[in-house]
């Protein structure tokens, strides 16, 4: 194995990767100013956008939860690999070839590229076999469907033979090692180790993380003879790169129609996400193998621009379509008791005759699935009206359970102008009066203000959980950076364990909102937030005279007298890492809030701009520095010392001159 990834190609592929693009592979980002993009932060659940990124500075920070650091940082807290993986996957990115400190080469890039190389030569492998003569009950099946050469194509399907060494003889030839085939998800052991093929005789459909890469497989049984082996769909097991209830189906075809249009469509099946978007719905997506949950929502939210304030609902659609069957009933309880989790709208829609939308775009075309979805109907009153289904509504009793049954589902409900429109709609329904439906609802609501909310934790966020996110959110300069900063706040929360009286806790964060509001301090940090995000524009020379400036704020000048350690990095990649390693770690977080906060500046004034705020910065200095000489030279006029007097007078001109220079008078 390679050794550590040399510091100058660490700070090469830093510097050439658009941050935007690779956070905007996860996340929907919206202009927030001059160079300043904003979305919901993917790490934490928020209903109004508080992380940024600054493509130009490559630096990212989330003012909710602090978490922030550069595109190696980010990749790491999203797909969980290690400093190392994230270099070589945004090097492979770029095509850039590595160095190593032992002098090798990057022929490969980490095991994750491994694994995903191994997925790909499989899904070309599966969709060459899907025009063969064996994968013809695998085209009747698409056929039947109406799913035609192209539309597979579209969809990467493919057809696995009915072989235990097919796939594995083809990717051993490839170079790929039995080792990794098993590690993929592609191979299968037996009882006595050996490895064969896990898919044989089905129907192959690629499964693609957000970004498109291939993580996984989805596979269908076709063959009669297999019909008592195995289940029906077979998915990859979790890998390295594939987790079930971190993936949608067709999400990475959806996810630019699910932002640009507000709404996504949340479908059963691999065939259904296909029939919608055949159909024109292009943006359904489907879970592999497991049942709607929480990660799912994260995802949907975080591409949707799931946003609103609280007690409101947001502007998206979710629309879940679900299969009348036992199972899709069930489906449907589970995505109703995760709707709070989304501030959009939630809806159900039912295809008529019992019909998946497969089947419906089959039997009635493309308009009847795009009239499906028009047709939605709000999610909570589908739920009412299933609790009132099971319920004889034509007696006394039955009407007095639907009530009970039916209440909470209105107490849940957000909007309370729309839950008063439930309630009116419920006593009709019911045949009751408002009044009485109105007094059960509000009975229903305060039992659940008393019990704790689905999920809800309790605990408050620890000291070491604060320093294990300044940890991840500073930029290290190499391989090593994270790890040194997860061991520094471990041993601090191991020494608080042990010693809590005599040790000190680990200093908090400190954050722009920490600082005050007066015109002095924020004119600081404006300064300071130039020469950090635009140095050229500020210049080198500007910039060293105000390194000299004395800051009225003690938590801004330790920021001053780290961006004066790393001065000589100004202008190269990395540069805020520079900084952020140059002050204490209770600072580092501040570095990275003055290094994407927005500059409030039209682009076309920014270099004017920033050059302006630092050259306040200075001007008010000399104005400083020329008071201190005035005073001194009344000091010395009064004392009759002509000597010291001409002495200042000089080094008053000198400033005035220098003043007027900063002025550009």
């Amino acid at each position: 194995m390679a050794g550590l990834i040399r510091r100058s190609d660490i700070d090469e592929v830093r510097s050439r990767i658009n941050l935007a693009d690779v956070v905007g592979d996860y996340v929907t980002l919206k202009s927030a100013g001059v160079g300043s993009l904003k979305g919901l932060c993917p790490f934490h659940e928020e209903r109004s956008p508080s992380f940024h990124v600054r493509p130009q500075v490559g630096f990212y920070h989330c003012f909710g939860c602090g978490e922030g650091g550069d595109v190696f940082t980010f990749l790491q807290r999203m797909d969980h690999v290690t400093f190392q993986e994230a270099v070589e996957r945004m090097a492979a990115r770029l095509g850039y070839e590595l160095h190593y400190e032992d002098g090798a080469q990057a022929t490969e890039h980490g095991n994750r590229a491994r694994l995903l190389a191994a997925n790909a030569a499989a899904e070309k492998f599966f969709q060459e076999r899907l025009t063969g003569t064996e994968a013809q009950i695998g085209r009747d099946f698409l056929g039947e469907r109406g799913f035609d050469a192209s539309a597979a194509a579209r969809f990467g399907v493919g057809f696995a033979p009915k072989s235990f060494d097919a796939l594995r003889g083809h990717l051993l030839a490839q170079g790929f090692t039995e080792a990794e085939l098993v590690t993929a998800g592609l191979l299968s052991t037996g009882d006595r180790g050996n490895a064969y093929d896990r898919f044989r005789g089905r129907l192959i459909w690629p499964i693609r993380d957000i970004t498109g890469a291939t993580v996984g497989f989805g596979a269908r049984k076709l063959l009669p003879d297999d019909q008592d082996k195995g289940p029906k769909y077979l998915n990859t097991p979790d890998t390295p790169v594939y987790h079930k209830s971190q993936v949608l189906y067709g999400l990475d075809l959806a996810r630019r129609d699910i932002a640009k249009g507000k709404q996504v469509v949340v479908v059963e099946g691999y065939t259904d996400v296909m029939a919608c978007h055949l159909a024109g719905v292009t943006t359904a997506v489907a879970t592999c193998g497991t049942s709607f949950g929480v990660d799912h929502i994260k995802i949907i939210r975080r591409v949707l621009g799931d946003v609103a304030n609280v007690d409101s609902t947001g502007t998206g659609e979710v629309i879940f379509t679900f299969d009348p069957d036992e199972a899709g009933q069930k489906a449907a309880s589970r995505a109703f008791a995760e709707e709070q989790r989304f501030a959009a709208q939630t809806f159900v829609a039912v295809a008529p005759d019992n019909l998946d939308p497969c089947d419906l775009r089959r039997v009635r075309g493309d308009d009847a699935v795009r009239t499906l979805i028009a047709a939605r109907k709000p999610m909570f009153e589908f739920m009412i009206r299933r609790q009132l289904a099971g319920h004889d509504l034509e007696t006394v009793e039955g009407r007095v359970a639907a009530l009970r049954a039916s209440a909470p589902v209105v107490a849940g409900i957000r909007d309370r102008s729309m839950s008063v429109g439930y309630v009116r709609s419920l006593a009709g329904w019911l045949g009751l009066e408002p009044d009485e439906v109105g007094r059960a609802v509000n009975g229903a609501r305060a039992a659940i203000t008393r019990t704790p909310a689905r999920g809800e934790d309790s605990r408050q966020p620890t000291a070491s959980g604060d320093a294990n996110r300044r940890a991840s959110g500073s930029a290290g300069g190499d391989n090593r950076s994270a790890d040194r900063g997860a061991d520094r706040s471990a041993d601090r929360g191991a020494d608080r364990g042990a010693t809590m009286v005599d040790v000190p806790p680990a200093p908090a964060d400190i954050r722009l909102t920490d600082l005050p509001g007066d015109p002095v301090t924020r004119g600081e940090s404006e300064a300071l937030m130039a020469m950090l995000q635009h140095p050229e524009a500020v210049g080198p020379e500007l910039m060293a005279r105000a390194m000299q400036t004395t800051f009225s704020n003690a938590t801004l000048a330790v920021i001053r007298d780290g961006v004066a350690a790393g001065i000589e990095h100004a202008n190269a990649p990395g540069w805020i890492s520079y900084v952020a390693e140059q002050v204490p770690v209770a600072f580092a977080t501040l570095v990275t809030q003055l290094a994407v906060a927005p500059i409030p500046q039209r682009a076309d004034q920014l270099d004017a701009y920033c050059e302006g705020v630092v050259a306040a910065l200075v001007d008010r200095d000399i104005l400083r520095r020329k008071a201190q000489v005035l005073g001194a030279m009344q000091r010395a006029k009064a004392d009759g010392d002509t000597e010291r007097w001409e002495r200042l007078s000089r080094e008053s001109v000198a400033l005035e001159i220098e003043r007027r220079q900063i002025r550009k008078e």
